[in-house]
């Protein structure tokens, strides 16, 4: 091998020669063995006449023919209260005010918040609750729009992880590991399947503003991240205020040729660094620009909800009017998908419900709960219900005991692991289904859990791709999503199960 190349030629002569040898079998391994086989097929070698992959990076994805073509994620930041929400126990009410059993508690860990408690009295939900649609599903009176759409969704009940703060619990959430770093399932979704449009990115972010700020958690733009997948498969965070992106819109006196000029001779000086470095970060670069200055097209169309029909706002409420919003990201999800979006991540804060859930939480559904079934009726009439997934949840539930002060009117909730509520629609899930049981006190899973890798693997399934087949090489590991542990599709939850 030569290795006389200007980067190469102050590195010590052993260092060259591992380095070659290590290329050679990592990326050669297979040179000598197609070489035979061609010529032993001469003329007749189906390689020379065989297509390219239509997919991204030669992945052949799908695996197979999937249910769902695009994405809409709801995730409430902070934990929402599944036992007053979805969850409902209505035998705790002869309980208030008593402590715990431990044989339910079971030693937990806790957080530094409820630790130290002298006792963990018994918090039953405040709100009421009532069956709906042919499933029956129980449904808190603060989510009446929502409730409304419950046999169009998928709950499930039996939710669990092993995380008990927010940072590591919406990492793990959001990329299948605690640690951070990792790609996040946007970016796995955008490198697997790539883009359905050529003017918009493949994975946008949106967060949406909550009336009721009293604990808003960081959301940072690390959960959007590609981690270890190139680059051009991060999250896009589009603003609530303002231009959507910073610096689209050309400055006064930059006409849109002027703005290509300038591009290509940007583009003409990065491919030359990316050829003689190689440098992914540059090719990202690149890409990057290239769909920067297509954007500045596609943007303002997609952003100009203000044309849309007094029919959308009836739908969607009011709200949908207010940038940053629920309601506005829900409607501009629709419309991002509407376009060819593959992956839409919303981000709503402040469901840490530690104190106030008095106030709080029907601030919090309010915000949610029209929107919710706005968007979903929405997609439905368009005739994308059916190729779009939508999900909704938190990174973990909410304890049954109250932090600090109880009363019959107001009480507080700790975070909880163990058990907590996520629902899907659309794309290809099976509609009416309640799936998991927890104990009497929401406590523990006593029936189908369902681990937040088996969530993921059932939202690629969903995709086309199968979780144990799709993974990415680096420093000689393949990394899955869905990491090492056993996961599993959830079947139930799909309209058409796996054959």
């Amino acid at each position: 091998m030569n290795c006389n190349s200007h980067l190469f030629q102050n590195l010590p002569e052993p260092i060259l020669q591992a380095l070659n040898r290590r290329q050679f079998f990592a990326k050669g391994k297979n040179v000598m063995g197609y070489a035979a086989l061609a010529s032993l097929l001469g003329s007749n070698n189906p390689l020379l006449n065989a297509a390219p992959s239509a997919a991204p990076g030669g992945l052949n994805l799908p695996h197979f023919p999937p249910t769902a073509k695009n994405v809409i994620y709801l995730h409430m930041v902070g934990g929402p209260s599944q036992m007053d929400l979805y969850d409902h126990k209505p035998n705790l009410a002869a309980l208030y005010d008593t402590d715990l059993p431990e044989s339910i508690r079971n030693g937990q860990r806790l957080t530094g918040m409820t630790s130290g408690q002298a006792r963990f009295p018994i918090a039953p939900s405040k709100y009421t609750f009532a069956q709906h649609g042919q499933s029956g599903m129980w449904v808190t009176d603060q989510l009446p729009w929502t409730a409304r759409c419950v046999d169009k969704m998928a709950f499930v009940r039996s939710m669990h992880t092993e995380a008990i703060n927010h940072e590591p619990a919406i990492t793990a959430m959001q990329t299948g590991n605690q640690i951070g770093g990792r790609p996040c399932i946007g970016s796995w979704v955008s490198y697997g399947l790539g883009s359905l449009n050529e003017n918009l990115p493949t994975f946008v972010v949106l967060v949406a503003t909550p009336t009721n700020q009293e604990q808003n958690q960081a959301i940072a733009a690390r959960l959007w991240s590609s981690g270890y997948l190139p680059g051009e498969h991060a999250g896009v965070s589009f603003r609530s205020q303002g231009d959507p992106i910073l610096f689209i819109s050309n400055p006064p006196g930059v006409t849109q040729g002027m703005r290509r000029t300038q591009l290509d001779g940007l583009n003409k000086l990065n491919s030359m660094v990316h050829q003689s470095v190689g440098s992914p970060d540059t090719h990202t670069r690149i890409q990057q620009y290239e769909m920067a200055f297509r954007m500045q097209t596609a943007v303002p169309d997609l952003t100009a909800v203000e044309k849309e029909p007094d029919s959308t706002y009836a739908l969607y409420g009011e709200e949908a009017k207010k940038p940053g919003s629920f309601a506005y990201t829900a409607l501009l999800a629709r419309r991002l998908v509407e376009r060819g979006v593959r992956f839409v991540q919303i981000y709503h804060n402040n469901w840490d419900h530690h104190a106030n859930v008095s106030v709080r939480m029907p601030s919090q559904c309010k915000d949610i709960d029209q929107a919710t079934y706005g968007l979903i009726h929405d997609l439905e009439s368009r005739g994308l219900l059916d190729e779009t997934l939508i999900i909704w949840g938190g990174e973990f539930g909410r304890t049954i005991y109250s932090q600090g002060g109880l009363s019959h009117e107001n009480y507080g909730r700790d975070h909880h692991p163990r058990c907590f509520t996520m629902w899907m629609a659309g794309g290809g899930v099976k509609p009416g289904t309640i799936y998991g049981e927890t104990d009497d006190f929401s406590y523990n899973v006593v029936r189908d859990p369902v681990h937040i890798r088996d969530f993921h693997a059932t939202i690629l399934h969903m995709l086309g791709i199968d979780h144990e087949r799709f993974s990415y090489r680096l420093q000689g590991l393949d990394f899955k999503l869905t990491g090492v542990e056993k996961a599993q599709v959830v079947k139930a939850l799909l309209q058409r199960p796996p054959v």
